[in-house]
């Protein structure tokens, strides 16, 4: 029988527990990027993807192409931090990987060493293969990510979702085999039609995590900022807002401010006195 997220004798999960719930329940995962934040997830969620998307959430990049090693040791930690259940990702960023396996198991087994991290996370698919074996078989368990790579957004036309033409099912179903016969343990599908999505995942022995892809998936992940509709910009398709907090934070600053202004705060109870 596997643990439910919020059981209360729920150890840290590991990622061969993962692995094994595929066709047992769907894997409920999201991005952390900070201590509190993951303090809140951690008792609801089987994985914590500390993803690079950190670059456009928190950083105001325009792609995650200017993440770096440092930037994702230093909020894997913060997540770890604040974690005590939840099996914990780090993504590997843009250039960190891709140069050779060598370069790849340097770069991963210093994010696990120096984050106390379970997984590392890459993007790729028959080209990476070679790669998540060698790390794999030595040790370090590797979160596959095909479909729709964010790292790969210059030379695949930008995002948009993918599958639709047979040429890029094509590629898509290669991808997803060569990770999953490379010893993925999980593989994210990015933006992906759903038809192809589903195929896909009745067909590997890895877990796939939708992203933009299909409910048949054997879990999800989401953008905590976007499922906590901490932006108004835009809204990709794929999310859903499970709660609107950036009206709320806008209006707890305006009430904030005006009561600064009104010098209403701090009142009496807010501040320190000298006893007589």
């Amino acid at each position: 029988m596997s643990v439910q997220p919020g059981s209360p004798s729920r150890r840290r999960l590991t990622p061969s527990a993962i692995q094994a719930l595929k066709g047992e329940r769907p894997i409920v995962s999201l991005t952390a990027y900070t201590t509190p934040i993951a303090r809140l997830l951690d008792p609801h969620v089987d994985f914590l993807l500390v993803g690079d998307s950190l670059g456009m959430v928190l950083y105001g990049m325009e792609s995650t192409l200017g993440v770096t090693l440092e930037m994702m040791i230093a909020h894997g930690q913060a997540v770890m931090r604040g974690t005590s259940a939840a099996c914990v990702v780090v993504d590997m960023p843009f250039g960190s990987y891709q140069e050779s396996r060598e370069q790849a198991f340097r770069n991963a087994a210093r994010i696990l060493k120096e984050t106390g991290c379970s997984a590392i996370k890459l993007e790729g698919g028959t080209e990476m293969a070679e790669t998540v074996d060698f790390l794999s078989s030595r040790g370090i368990p590797v979160l596959g990510h095909v479909g729709l790579m964010p790292q790969l957004v210059n030379t695949t036309g930008g995002y948009r979702s993918l599958g639709r033409t047979e040429r890029e099912a094509a590629k898509i179903r290669r991808d997803a085999k060569a990770i999953d016969d490379a010893g993925a343990f999980a593989i994210v599908v990015e933006g992906t039609v759903e038809p192809l999505a589903r195929e896909i995942t009745a067909s590997l022995k890895a877990p796939t995590i939708g992203i933009g892809a299909s409910p048949a998936c054997d879990g999800q992940i989401l953008v905590s900022d976007d499922m906590l509709g901490l932006f108004n910009d835009f809204k990709p398709r794929f999310v859903k807002h499970f709660a609107n907090l950036a009206p709320q934070i806008s209006a707890a600053v305006e009430a904030y401010a005006a009561e600064v202004k009104a010098r209403s705060f701090p009142g009496p109870e807010h501040t320190f006195t000298v006893k007589s």
